[in-house]
């Protein structure tokens, strides 16, 4: 097996794993729990979000490093794997939220990802996560919590994971380029 379809089955692990990690976290992890509510944390001075977000932001960016090594199919086949894998651990109403929502955001992120990647690789992440992200966002509130009122919380938690991650994914565009030359 390739170094890049290694990387590709590397970044497949972390991004089926961000789905139930979100999920579980939202129930147990923040700086604020309280009770039949999200579990909260801060993601900019006086803004809260749901504490699965850090994680969704991850996953956004993982999926197209899943869709650069190992093709479409693989990234959207890893979304149903991750939504069943969080039926194990969250209550059904999140997890059917968070599979309709990462779903409809997974659509957003593959039409603005897919005809950008080859030319404008990093451009192609930073505009595909957030348009997924926003999608993301509106849809899980609503339906797990019937409310908007995290969305500014839960848009920049994840925007950050996303910027954080941007370092990352320039090497790995000029790292391609290289062994690109190389061969």
């Amino acid at each position: 097996m390739n170094k890049t379809r290694t990387e590709g089955f590397i970044y497949l692990a972390g991004f089926i794993a961000c789905i139930p990690m979100a999920n579980w976290l939202i129930g147990h992890v923040g700086t604020i729990c309280p009770p039949n509510n999200p579990c909260l944390v801060p993601v900019a001075p006086g803004l809260m979000a749901p504490s699965g977000v850090l994680m969704i932001g991850l996953a956004l960016v993982l999926r197209d490093l899943v869709q650069r090594r190992l093709g479409p199919a693989w990234s959207l086949g890893a979304v149903v794997v991750g939504a069943a894998l969080s039926g194990l651990i969250a209550p059904p109403s999140l997890v059917i939220a968070s599979a309709v929502a990462f779903l409809f955001s997974e659509i957003a992120d593959f039409l603005v990802y897919t005809p950008l990647q080859a030319k404008r690789f990093v451009t192609a992440v930073i505009l595909s996560s957030l348009a997924g992200l926003v999608i993301d966002s509106v849809l899980f509130l609503y339906l797990a919590f019937g409310s908007l009122d995290f969305l500014a919380g839960q848009i920049v938690g994840k925007a950050l994971m996303v910027l954080a991650s941007l370092p990352f994914v320039y090497w790995l565009r000029v790292r391609d380029a290289r062994m690109a030359n190389q061969t």
